[in-house]
């Protein structure tokens, strides 16, 4: 059974090869639904022993985890099934598989290639020549433009961070990397130097945001982390708007003293009247980072993969741990 919204999210995520492989595999019941509360979707729920979800997938309530009493598995076209999902019940065991790997792929691609472009200068140069439509002479214009021996920041070694990181290595950049749950090690394992926040952000020509929303980073990059960055540095943000102060954000920018290529903010979709849209040092895409076209088909191809994973009886590749409802621990007065 395949729960995704909209509907046709399917074909965009799979081939017709790689929907061939998957009936190969298990017969797919009922078309794609886009929630649980359809007639046909609940007749079908106490039989389904596997459920692909996508996009779009309404959360799992409980009382739609109790009507799917034969569900073992839940492979999910998306980046984490535990949002989705109820404590599972006492007795009941569920595995499931998701696909953050191969959504974070291109994110760290979009990560590395506005990396390299910044440094260069690009986005001025473009701005300045489709200005004047005359000779640019780039050593007078942008003597420090380059990638040889910069400096680049990185902001949390999440799986996306790190995969930055590796993508970084062939490089002649030196690499901080600043995650307080990471040592040493581990970050020299990826080509960089670990490092406080406050000396990632003073040392850094460009900065770039890989961390989730918690009550720990809402907002860790405030109006003081700003101030410290560099004149002329750029800093990316393909993580989530919420990690930035972004009054404190435009602040520095109308000022024109740092540079911005922004994937996300708050909201999402900015109003059309907001300064971002205007000022020449923001480069601003529309959440485009993630799978995208025909980026939609690895993940596609990891949900296969998984499925195959599991009818052969082994374990998911990129499995993702469940929260189970704890057991109850007996009262004071039921102890002998």
């Amino acid at each position: 059974m395949a729960v995704m919204s909209p509907p046709d999210l399917l074909d965009k995520l799979m081939s017709v090869e790689a929907q061939g492989r998957l009936r190969h595999l298990a017969e797919l019941r009922g078309p794609v639904f886009e929630d649980f509360s359809s007639a046909e979707a609940q007749s079908l729920l106490p039989a389904v022993e596997v459920l692909i979800t996508g996009w779009g997938c309404p959360a799992l309530a409980p009382e739609v985890l109790a009507h799917a009493v034969n569900l073992k598995a839940v492979i999910h076209a998306g980046g984490v099934v535990g949002d989705k999902m109820p404590p599972v019940p006492r007795g009941r065991t569920i595995t499931a598989s998701n696909s953050g790997e191969a959504n974070g792929i291109p994110v760290a691609e979009y990560t590395l290639a506005m990396i390299l472009l910044a440094n260069k200068q690009t986005f001025d140069a473009v701005r300045l020549y489709r200005t004047r439509r005359d000779h640019v002479d780039r050593e007078l214009e942008y003597p420090a433009a380059g990638n040889y021996k910069k400096t680049v920041g990185l902001v949390g070694a999440s799986r996306i961070g790190r995969t930055v990181a590796r993508l970084l290595q062939p490089f002649d950049l030196e690499v901080l990397l600043y995650d307080p749950y990471l040592d040493e090690k581990e970050a020299l394992a990826l080509g960089a130097e670990l490092v406080p926040l406050d000396a990632l952000m003073s040392r850094s020509d460009a900065v770039s945001l890989h961390v989730p929303v918690t009550a720990e980073t809402r907002a860790m990059i405030g109006a003081a982390e700003l101030a410290r960055l560099r004149t002329g540095a750029t800093l990316i943000n393909t993580a989530r708007g919420e990690v930035l102060d972004q009054l404190a954000l435009e602040a520095e920018l109308v000022s024109g003293r740092i540079n911005a290529i922004l994937d996300v903010a708050v909201p999402d979709v900015l109003p059309a009247g907001h300064v971002f849209y205007d000022l020449p040092n923001v480069l601003l895409t529309p959440h485009i980072a993630g799978s995208m076209g025909t980026e939609l088909l690895r993940m596609g191809d990891q949900v296969v993969a998984e499925l195959e994973r599991y009818a052969t009886g082994r374990p998911f590749e990129y499995p993702e741990v469940l929260a189970s409802m704890p057991t109850p621990q007996p009262h004071l007065e039921s102890i002998p």
